[in-house]
């Protein structure tokens, strides 16, 4: 009866890694390389750096927008500020609602809803001039 043929591994040679052409891993990195000559790994390509490219990447293609955004907010808060304090408030927030319909269609609706008021505001005062009310005065 024929022994079978003894493992060649023996010991801790069960584990990956231990025989000497898996340790030597230079013929196959070589042909990679020429292979792939970009596969080297950048400092910017890192798992960690990931994020943080993503955040920059976001903000470059929505700086504008960004920008835009913290300008009418800052002039919509000027404005409520203004109704309470002396100053034009309501301008202040149309103003502001301007800013932001650059970018926001809601913002862009909310405007012409003003524009709309404004001139009914408007057409309604000129209206009592025009049929001789004026406050009284005789």
């Amino acid at each position: 009866m024929a022994e079978p043929n003894p493992s060649p591994r023996r010991g801790n040679r069960d584990i990956w890694g231990d025989e000497p052409e898996e340790v030597d891993a230079s013929a196959v990195v070589d042909q990679i390389e020429t292979a792939f000559p970009d596969a080297e790994r950048r400092w910017h390509d890192h798992p960690l750096i990931a994020p943080i490219k993503a955040v920059a990447l976001f903000i470059k293609r929505s700086g504008k927008r960004i920008a835009v955004t913290i300008a009418g907010v800052a002039v919509i808060l000027l404005g409520i500020v203004m109704l309470v304090l002396p100053g034009p408030g309501l301008l202040v927030i149309i103003a502001g609602l301007a800013i932001l319909a650059t970018e926001y269609v809601w913002a862009e609706r909310l405007l012409r809803m003003a524009k709309e008021r404004a001139i009914q505001a408007k057409d309604k005062v000129l209206r009592k001039k025009a049929n001789g009310d004026d406050g009284g005065a005789a």
